[in-house]
């Protein structure tokens, strides 16, 4: 089995790319959404961190975090935010694919992919770029052609906040492409 070195820092910003199971579209529907939202809030409650940028679309979601001051355990909150959403998505009727027997022994469920990708950011321009990448995805995955037109992105705080201006994608060094 693989071992994963992840980069922790106190304190640190992240990037996050986290994916349904067998990139399952669960995030088109209301309830999944709703649960997804409580277990986030959940988490937060227990374990802080904030949440500077985040896009949730069908089948996977990104998100940039900073952590707290003294504290790096970013895997705990996935850990939990996963568990939280699945034991509620579960109840709520959702439910999940069947995995293989090696995954069940390991207590997994057919709901989110085992482990996350995440990327320690390392100045302000990187934070900026993956900030606009998070909210380009759907553009890049062609569920719209304006990054406005998404609902579930936090795109729309960024301008509310004046973190960006209205022309921002005209002068972001990513690229909004139909992948």
């Amino acid at each position: 089995m693989p071992h994963y070195l992840r980069r922790r820092v106190d304190g640190a910003s992240y990037f996050f790319t986290v994916v349904t199971y067998r990139r399952r579209r669960l995030f088109d529907k209301d309830i999944a959404r709703r649960c997804l939202r409580e277990a986030f809030l959940y988490v937060q409650r227990e374990w802080p961190f904030e949440q500077f940028a985040v896009v949730l679309l069908p089948d996977h979601l990104h998100a940039i975090w900073t952590m707290p001051p003294e504290d790096s355990d970013f895997s705990i909150r996935w850990a939990n935010i996963k568990r939280t959403f699945s034991k509620r998505w579960i109840a709520e009727g959702g439910g999940d694919l069947v995995v293989s027997g090696n995954a069940a022994r390991h207590r997994q469920r057919g709901v989110w992919q085992p482990r996350f990708w995440e990327h320690m950011i390392r100045s302000e321009q990187e934070l900026y770029a993956y900030r606009d990448y998070v909210h380009l995805n759907p553009v890049r995955h062609g569920y719209v052609n304006d990054p406005l037109d998404w609902r579930w992105s936090s795109v729309h705080q960024h301008l509310k906040r004046g973190w960006l201006s209205s022309d921002w994608t005209s002068w972001s060094p990513i690229e909004a492409r139909v992948e």
